[in-house]
């Protein structure tokens, strides 16, 4: 019998209970290297194996039929292929091979990258992580892949959805960094500056022992999302941040923090003029977008610091202090910045008169009450996830060993005792 014949019949007779299914997976790791050597003739052999009932084998037979430089044509062929079996698999039994699993998917992506439909993988992609993972607190490597063809699709609202799970498990840092890089560009595009702000602060404040390219891009990010925010930013990086990021991701990253201290004079015309100067290196790094956010966010701060002066302006006035160029367009920043929740305000358009109000929340609704509840709740269960996490590091025995080496031996005077005790 034809050797692949006789590892089809394996499949096919293997894949009932969870003993065979593990013999089975001994079975195909040895016969890796021969179904790789015969990938020519593997595409054929899947219209024989069920995808729901034959994972594992399905797994490894596709895996090896899929070669590395593929053609438009063949993408068209196997793509479909692919999204069928992610689908339709089995759980247990591709958990069995995660390698082969994400080799799978990973090609699945770049495949739809090379048809130039992003959008065909993003529903795939999430379906395959869903199933990786162990628990929606386990962050897998095909994160980082799904939120980038979100991004590429621009399907934001979806790559949003995975961003609202919290991540505890992480097994590899170069999908952290990645998945709060990607997230971080998809809350932007989405305006979350806050939830993009926290995104990026993860990655240029994770331990690291050299500056990757990551981590600089990151951070002229985390800078223009600062300045849209906060209207701020604070060149120090926090204490717990690696070494190699407070000593060098400024010299990377100069023409942004040259940005920030010209936002910080409040000069609108000097912020243009650098942002005019700059504008090639700007678009080179794809940030020219953000960075007009930037100038557009100081109209608003100039604005709003308007409010905690007057009662009441003519848009006239508005337009000249703030240096636009009419009070028409002074009129639509102060519309928008309404509508955003930005300021509190009434515009009399027959006299042309803004007048300013206080916060009208006063705290006591039903919606303002529950949101109060349930941040409270994450709060507590964050808290409880902490300290199961401290009790779990302080008992690991290589943190334990790692710790003791570094540790230094305490002496007698290093504690607090007293000389002498009154009796």
């Amino acid at each position: 019998m034809d050797p692949l014949e006789a590892l089809v019949a394996q499949i096919q007779g293997l894949s009932s209970t969870s003993g065979d299914i593990n013999r089975l997976h001994s079975v195909l790791k040895q016969a890796d290297e021969s179904l790789r050597s015969e990938s020519t003739r593997l595409s054929p052999i899947l219209s024989q194996l069920d995808p729901s009932i034959h994972s594992l084998g399905f797994l490894y037979i596709l895996e090896a039929s899929m070669p590395a430089p593929v053609t438009r044509t063949q993408a068209e062929t196997v793509v479909p292929i692919v999204t069928r079996f992610i689908g339709a698999c089995s759980t247990e039994q591709i958990r069995l091979a995660p390698e082969k699993f994400l080799s799978v998917c990973r090609k699945l992506k770049d495949q739809v990258m090379l048809l130039e439909a992003p959008i065909r993988g993003v529903a795939p992609l999430f379906t395959a992580l869903r199933k990786l993972q162990v628990s929606a607190e386990h962050l897998t490597p095909l994160h980082s892949d799904f939120l980038l063809l979100c991004l590429l699709a621009k399907c934001y609202k979806t790559g949003l959805s995975l961003l609202e799970d919290d991540v505890f498990e992480v097994d590899q840092p170069r999908d952290l960094f990645l998945y709060c890089y990607y997230g971080g560009m998809i809350c932007i595009g989405q305006k979350q500056f806050q939830k993009a702000l926290d995104l990026l602060h993860n990655v240029v404040t994770a331990p690291m022992s050299t500056i990757s390219a990551i981590a600089v891009e990151a951070y002229k990010k985390y800078i223009l999302v600062s300045l849209v925010r906060h209207g701020q930013f604070a060149t120090s990086l926090p204490k717990y941040s690696s070494s190699a990021a407070q000593r060098n991701l400024k010299n990377f990253c100069q023409p942004y923090v040259d940005l920030a201290n010209s936002y910080g004079t409040g000069k609108i015309g000097e912020l243009e003029a650098y942002v005019q100067a700059n504008a090639e290196k700007f678009e080179s790094d794809n940030n020219l977008g953000l960075v007009k956010q930037v100038v557009s966010s100081m109209y608003k701060r100039n604005i709003q610091r308007l409010t905690q002066t007057y009662l009441t302006l003519s848009l006239q006035d508005i337009a000249n202090t703030v240096q636009l160029n009419s009070p028409k367009e002074a009129e639509m920043h102060v519309l928008q910045m309404i509508q955003d929740g930005e300021i509190h305000a009434t515009i009399n358009q027959k006299d042309g008169m803004v007048r300013f109000l206080e916060d009208p929340e006063q705290y006591k609704t039903c919606e303002m009450i529950e949101h109060i509840d349930s941040s409270i709740q994450r709060i507590m269960a964050l808290s409880r996830k902490l300290t199961a996490m401290d009790e779990q590091i302080s008992c690991d025995q290589l943190y334990l060993s790692k710790a003791g080496r570094e540790r230094q031996r305490y002496d007698f005077d290093d504690f607090d005792v007293p000389q002498k005790f009154n009796i």
